[in-house]
């Protein structure tokens, strides 16, 4: 398409109708990985959503007559403690049940402001150019430098344990990836012939980027969105576990496994069971992320 023969700038090249949803919809159907990676992603998320009507006693309350007590199918177990209990006599399932929903919300806060922030600095590096591109990719190769784990305790150590700054630091530590991913789509996009016409024709820079940029960008943001809330997961459970996550007495996965690991030759089950809610989060989440890129990859 040429200037000459265009009264005004095309249509973004993705999401021009329905269809396209429509056709993704049915990709991810064709994909069994993608299918079993949403079922157990769909769990999750009623599982976070739910927790209060499942009628599961209080994830806090202590009970020193019924600690270390098996699940309901071993000896010893009981129907009141579907999974046992902890060396507290807390319910490990209500328990786990409860610290899905810290660990959903801090890993979607967290991914939700790294995507924000990253794709807007990807974008403006990549349409801009010049000094602002240099600018912002120094910025990141600075915080490359450093090793992730490392940094967030670091800023934790300074800002010290709580739900808000947990979302903080994970999201300072994340929009990097977001940035140089964007900034490079970004780069090719910004000599597309659509978006020269939409400059040529006096659009304002916003208008060009959100119009007619971003929208080719965002499947690919999904993508890399799944992995990030994945990851976010690990690292939510691993500052937890270090004692720099969300604080007693709220329940989380990591915060369970390292209340249990002292435990686990007597009662593998209080370190078994959330380790498995990690695990099959963890995999459902990327197992969704991979059958999105590939119907991205296909699109592209």
């Amino acid at each position: 398409m040429s200037l000459d023969t265009a009264p005004a700038p095309q249509p973004t090249l993705v999401g021009r109708s329905g269809r396209d949803r429509w056709r993704s919809l049915r990709l991810l159907a064709r994909n069994p990985q993608g299918i079993i990676g949403l079922v157990l992603v769909v769990l999750v998320v009623i599982t976070a959503v739910g927790a209060p009507y499942f009628g599961l006693p209080s994830p806090t309350k202590q009970s020193l007559l019924e600690t270390f007590m098996p699940p309901m199918w071993a000896e010893g177990g009981s129907d009141a403690h579907v999974l046992g209990t902890d060396h507290l006599g807390r319910d490990v399932l209500s328990r786990i049940v409860y610290g899905t929903r810290i660990s959903v919300m801090v890993a979607l806060g967290a991914a939700i402001a790294a995507a924000i922030f990253g794709v807007i600095m990807g974008v403006m590096a990549g349409y801009y150019g010049g000094r602002v591109d240099t600018f912002i990719m120094r910025v990141v190769d600075v915080q490359l430098a450093f090793p992730l784990l490392l940094l967030s305790l670091a800023v934790i150590a300074v800002l010290g344990p709580s739900i808000t700054n947990l979302i903080i630091v994970m999201a300072i530590t994340s929009w990097v990836t977001y940035a140089r991913l964007v900034r490079g789509l970004s780069l090719s996009l910004r000599q597309r012939e659509f978006v020269q016409a939409s400059i040529a024709l006096g659009a304002t820079d916003w208008r060009t980027i959100f119009r007619h940029m971003l929208p080719n960008v965002y499947p690919t943001i999904v993508a890399i969105f799944t992995f990030e809330v994945a990851r976010n997961l690990l690292i939510e459970a691993a500052l937890s576990f270090l004692g720099l996550g969300v604080q007693p007495p709220t329940p989380t996965w990591g915060r369970m496994l390292a209340d249990g690991r002292n435990y686990m030759m007597i009662a593998q089950w209080v370190i078994t069971y959330p380790g498995m809610a990690i695990m099959l989060s963890v995999l459902g989440i990327n197992m969704l992320g991979d059958a999105i890129r590939d119907i991205v990859d296909v699109k592209l």
